[in-house]
């Protein structure tokens, strides 16, 4: 039996939220915030996501200055120390930005299939 080989080929929507000269939201920083709903940590979430922890902070920081209400707070240490969650903001903010991403893929989906066809097949190199 073979094997469909999956293409490396793919279109992929990305938003960015500005807000005046700061990006208030965009793909990376959506990530980070999942990272942080999964891990309770803003370190352990920069760790995941391949970030030093003053990289993740300072996004989480404009996040937050961005938004009327914050979307990570800080829980205060115990035994086991502090850590971080998302606020129902930072949820909604999360949900909203993933419904935006799907609707403008099904949005292109016409233009994307058009593309498609137009394109060399990918041979899984760097080629650019």
């Amino acid at each position: 039996m073979t094997e469909k080989k999956k293409s490396s080929v793919h279109c992929r929507s990305r938003f960015r939220i500005l807000s005046g000269d700061l990006i208030a939201l965009g793909p990376g920083k959506v990530d980070l915030l999942e990272s942080i709903g999964r891990e309770g940590s803003i370190s352990q979430a920069a760790r995941e996501r391949h970030l030093s922890y003053r990289r993740a902070w300072n996004m989480v920081d404009t996040m937050n200055q961005c938004f009327k209400e914050p979307l990570v707070v800080s829980i205060t240490g115990g035994k086991g120390g502090g850590g971080a969650k998302l606020t129902p903001t930072g949820e909604k903010v999360i949900q909203l930005y993933r419904k935006m991403g799907k609707k403008a893929d099904s949005a292109t989906r016409t233009e994307w299939k058009t593309l498609q066809k137009l394109l060399r097949r990918a041979t899984g190199g760097n080629e650019q």
